[in-house]
């Protein structure tokens, strides 16, 4: 059976078993207007889109979202980028326990990921800072674990909130070791918590929706308020508390980018910046992961739209 990630342009008859996370019924603008659908499909290597041509009443009914199928076709290369041309299709099963079989994780073990974030707290010298995240932490752990970090785009597979939030840990005490000046246990705390509002704002790791808090007041509010309520609960007051505020409300970096407010210390500086690197690096290996050495990447709306050059200079030593 093939993996998605290995499917190539030119291939015919491959044959995959994937999990159908979109499903679009279009018809086509001949003068037959015959119904197609579009789908969207993934397995946990990585995802594919294709297209079943002139599909039954039938299939239009039963081939939804959530379905996991087998399917033969013939791989085609469309807008820069592959595609899969359905030949035949049949639905293998809709069980959730089916369902996560064919969803990406990260490359990480959870446990080993949610350990270094409780390590970190627990390190954490400011009193307050430590029982805010403490308590948060603790209170979704469960959530924590396997949530992802985005419902597409950056991190978007089981467990991708805690690694995320990891990565984004070690860039940050790399950075802290050489700019002393940075009070870490703040950036620590902001870091930990910036993303946390995402438990609320995604449905799940099985085909995340956005909720309707999510849609509503989304993930920047949504954290911002849990440090508020269990501040409150608690009793733990100071400065500190407002500043952990401040950094994750200004942690997009500008207005246009979802923040309400911008950054105004240095450690809400940084760790926009953090975020932003760790996001956009995760994009940029998602889409290069997909090419050969020499090629270019399809566009990527979220980078700009820009298309990226894999370098093939030092593939052989890569490669020994």
């Amino acid at each position: 059976m093939n993996k998605i990630k290995e499917l190539k342009a030119g291939q015919e008859g491959v044959l995959i078993e994937a999990l159908i996370i979109n499903v679009v019924t279009g018809k086509t603008n001949g003068a037959n207007r015959s119904t197609y659908l579009s789908l969207a499909l993934q397995d946990d290597t990585g995802s594919i889109d294709a297209k079943l041509w002139a599909a039954t009443q039938e299939q239009v009914d039963t081939i939804v979202t959530g379905s996991v199928v087998q399917i033969k076709g013939d791989i085609i290369k469309y807008n820069d980028d592959r595609q899969m041309k359905v030949i035949k299709l049949v639905i293998l099963s809709k069980d959730p326990q089916e369902q996560v079989k064919y969803l990406k994780s990260a490359p990480e073990s959870k446990d080993v990921l949610v350990e270094e974030i409780f390590e970190t707290m627990r390190n954490i010298e400011n009193v307050t800072l430590r029982n805010i995240v403490g308590i948060l932490c603790t209170e979704h752990k469960d959530q924590l674990e396997i949530y992802p970090a985005a419902s597409k785009n950056h991190h978007e597979y089981v467990s991708g909130l805690v690694h995320h939030t990891v990565s984004m840990l070690r860039l940050a005490k790399s950075i802290c070791a050489l700019y002393p000046s940075i009070d870490s246990d703040l950036l620590y705390s902001g870091i930990i918590l910036h993303d946390l509002g995402k438990i609320v704002e995604l449905s799940g790791p099985v085909l995340p929706e956005y909720t309707l808090e999510g849609k509503l007041l989304g993930h920047i509010s949504i954290s911002q308020a849990m440090i508020k309520q269990v501040a409150d609960n608690h009793h733990l007051f100071g400065e500190e508390v407002t500043l952990l505020q401040h950094m994750i409300l200004s942690h997009h970096g500008k207005l246009e980018f979802g923040s309400p407010v911008v950054p105004l210390i240095k450690e809400a500086e940084v760790l926009s910046f953090i975020d932003n690197l760790d996001a956009r690096i995760n994009m940029l290996d998602k889409a290069l992961d997909l090419i050969e050495p020499g090629e270019n990447t399809k566009r990527v709306f979220s980078l700009e739209n820009r298309s990226f050059y894999k370098p093939k200079f030092n593939q052989k030593e890569n490669d020994e």
